[in-house]
Formats: structure tokens, C-alpha cells, sequence
């Protein structure tokens, strides 16, 4: 997409502009509103835990020798995710209108980094898929996404948004909630710390993963409960292979 470049003369240095702009985009004006309302229409809080990761490492690289597709962290902790907002109706929501408007399915956003932004194809039902069916539905969604090909109701209908930063080294940070859901998880880096392990410190693998909640909606003993089974979840996470 062709973009009109513009020079401000009146900041010139010795005959030089000091910056340029061009127009943005219209895919660039969709995401600066919808954050803007986000930011401006939902009370975030945000809840942080720090994940022992050492047996998803060990689970993911038994599958990664034997399944037929390579698996990622991030398609683990969706199905995990959806196997928890099947427990908990009560995260899996959103705040419209003055209502509360409860799913009954896990349909989970995944956000892709694109040229020029962010697109967020959905999952659907992932609380009925194995996680390698959720790993084929996901890579073919991102596919489309970068090269620009995801129709608009590929990125509709999601119930939970999950974001990771992990592969830039990122350790932890607060993710926008995509409105008008009520959560977004933000997933960091795997790093290798000491630990204490029956009393002695060892080389340990943690992983920071951050709930952004919306208020109005969820309070803070709801989000807190989530996070913390799905923590104990991702310690354990032997129940969400079959």
C-alpha cells in the first residue's frame, strides 16, 4: 500500500526537516481506536504469576518426537486456558450494554504481529479440540494472517485472547484487553533462574504469565482464582493431552 509522506518544513535545521509523517493506514486506524476505546472504556487490572515450565518442556518435546506436527508453548496454554474457562463460566464473558453476556464455548484469539499492525485470528471450540488439532487450526490461521489473506470472521466471535512476546525475550508485560472480551493473557520469556528444590538451589525454567482483566466484570478474587489453577495447571500439565 502506496502512503503519502509529508515533510514539516517549519522544524527544518539548517534546510532539513527534523521528521516525516505519512497517513496511516486504515488497518493502522482500526487498531489506535479500538485500543483507545479499550483503554478508555475498561478498568484493567493485572495479575502476574511465575510459572515452573519444566514439565510442559518435557511434554512438548515428547509430542514434538512422535506427533505429526510440531506443537508450541502457545498451543498448550490455549487448551489449557479452554479447559479452565469451561470450569469457570464466569471468566469466560463480556460486559455489554449493561449485561453480562456468558459463552459457552472457548473460542480463543491468537494475536499475530503483521506488517503494519496486529490481527487476532480466533480458535474456535477449543475446549472439544486435542491440542494438536488446536496446533493445525492456529498455524493455518496465522498463515493466512501474514500473508494477508484472514477474512474479517476469522477474527470475530472470540471469548479469550492469548499474547506472547516470549520469542523477542520479553519477560513479562500487561496486555490491552480486546474488547469486548474480559481477559487477555500475556505470556513472556522461558528463563532459567536458582530455585529452591528440597531445600537446595538449583538451575530452575519459569515462565511470567500476566492476566489482564476487565473490572466491571470480573473482580479481583475471580482473576485471581483463574490464574493461580492456571498456573497449578501448567505445572502439571499431563490432564490436557487427552
Amino acid at each position: 500500500m502506496n502512503k503519502e509522506v509529508k515533510h514539516r518544513g517549519g522544524d527544518e535545521v539548517d534546510g532539513e526537516p527534523q521528521y516525516m509523517e505519512e497517513d496511516a493506514s486504515v488497518f493502522r486506524k482500526v487498531i489506535a481506536k479500538r485500543m483507545t476505546e479499550s483503554k478508555r472504556t475498561i478498568p484493567h487490572f493485572y495479575l502476574t504469576v511465575d510459572v515452573d515450565v519444566e514439565k510442559i518442556i518435557e511434554m512438548r518435546t515428547r509430542a514434538n518426537t512422535s506427533w505429526s506436527k510440531k506443537i508450541s508453548y502457545n498451543h498448550i496454554i490455549m487448551k489449557a486456558v479452554a479447559e479452565l474457562l469451561m470450569i469457570h463460566h464466569e471468566c469466560n464473558v463480556s460486559y455489554i450494554d449493561d449485561k453480562i453476556r456468558y459463552y459457552k464455548e472457548a473460542n480463543i484469539c491468537l494475536a499475530v504481529a503483521v506488517p503494519d499492525g496486529l490481527l487476532t485470528p480466533v480458535v474456535r471450540n477449543c475446549e472439544r479440540k486435542t491440542i494438536l488439532e488446536i496446533c493445525n487450526e492456529a498455524n493455518a490461521l496465522v498463515t493466512e494472517a501474514r500473508s494477508k489473506k484472514l477474512r474479517p470472521r476469522d477474527s470475530q466471535g472470540g471469548s479469550f485472547t492469548l499474547t506472547n512476546l516470549g520469542m523477542y525475550g520479553i519477560e513479562e508485560f500487561a496486555a490491552i484487553i480486546n474488547p469486548p472480551q474480559a481477559m487477555i493473557l500475556g505470556v513472556g520469556a522461558i528463563r532459567e533462574m536458582p530455585v529452591v528444590k528440597d531445600g537446595r538451589i538449583a538451575i530452575g525454567k519459569r515462565m511470567k504469565i500476566t492476566l489482564s482483566c476487565d473490572h466491571k466484570v470480573i473482580d479481583g478474587a475471580t482473576g485471581a482464582v483463574f490464574l493461580s489453577e492456571l498456573k497449578a495447571l501448567l505445572e502439571n500439565p499431563a490432564r490436557i493431552l487427552t
